[in-house]
């Protein structure tokens, strides 16, 4: 039984749509996972739900314009996330930001669907998502991203280090903090948009959250904390993947499912005497004393 599943398994792996869908999974699992660090390390949990509610907005838009609806959630994505960016002033003020987002993004995106009368059913598919249809242009996408977030975080890792330890010590330490806020925002709402087609809006935490969390708990510093979370992600893509395809079951759920025990697990494993690499900001300002 065990044989005729293996040949079943290697079968799939020769279709095309298949191949794509695990290199989309592979290729996810090197940028995604970051867009989850500074996510956690933002405090911005309602982000994911933000842009899929803005992502639903922009599908909305291209039912209506005949452009094409991923393009257009893209660009509304990316566009949302630099609109929130002047109010990021405290952790506090992005997480009030999102909250705002969400709720302006979906009456916009039920008010066009009901005043165009376009079919509401393409819109809404993204809550669950088409990994095997994956295309090309999404492919390409999840590379950009796979390339673009690490080398960035490489690049400027002490000015993100100090950000998601603490906005204000990032400031008094000549941080351009408005700036690179923005430019991450911009990164996470893209790449929320970019990974909707893999699992599906409601189920995009696998990609991105999940490992993070994981991986908060296995980390010294900010560089061994996403080391980590790429590193788990890979093996909870490959793995709830390749356990998808044995059983013929759906992938997103089998995702999360997959991620999921291992931050339990991980979570089970007693606390180390470490020091967290971030602090409140009462702890991390010089006394005056």
């Amino acid at each position: 039984m065990s044989a005729l599943a293996a040949a079943d398994v290697g079968q799939l792996l020769q279709l095309v749509p298949v191949q794509r869908a695990g290199i989309a999974l592979l290729v996810a699992a090197v940028g995604l996972p970051v867009i989850g660090v500074v996510i956690v390390g933002l405090d911005i949990m309602p982000v994911r739900f933000a842009m899929m509610h803005v992502a639903l907005l922009g599908i909305a838009v291209g039912l209506l314009t005949g452009l094409d609806p991923m393009l257009c959630a893209l660009v509304a994505c990316a566009i949302a996330g630099a609109g929130v960016a002047p109010l990021a002033r405290t952790p506090d003020g992005l997480s009030g930001a999102m909250g705002l987002l969400m709720s302006l993004a979906i009456a916009a995106a039920l008010l066009v669907l009901a005043v165009s009368g376009v079919n509401a059913a393409g819109a809404f598919a993204l809550l669950w998502g088409s990994i095997l249809s994956v295309g090309t242009a999404d492919l390409w996408l999840l590379v950009a991203l796979a390339v673009v977030v690490p080398a960035l975080f490489w690049w400027r890792r002490r000015d993100i280090a100090l950000l998601l330890y603490d906005r204000e010590l990032a400031l008094s330490s000549g941080v351009r903090v408005d700036r690179l806020t923005l430019v991450l925002l911009v990164l996470v709402a893209v790449s929320v948009a970019g990974a909707i087609k893999l699992t599906g809006a409601l189920l995009v935490d696998a990609l991105t959250l999940l490992p993070a969390l994981a991986a908060r708990r296995l980390g010294r510093s900010l560089l061994s904390i996403t080391a980590w979370a790429v590193g788990i992600g890979v093996v909870v893509n490959l793995t709830g993947f390749l356990v998808a395809l044995r059983f013929d079951w759906p992938p997103g759920p089998v995702l999360v499912l997959t991620a999921g025990v291992v931050v339990l697990a991980v979570h089970l494993v007693p606390e180390r005497r470490i020091s967290s690499w971030r602090a409140p900001a009462s702890a991390s300002l010089p006394s005056s004393h």
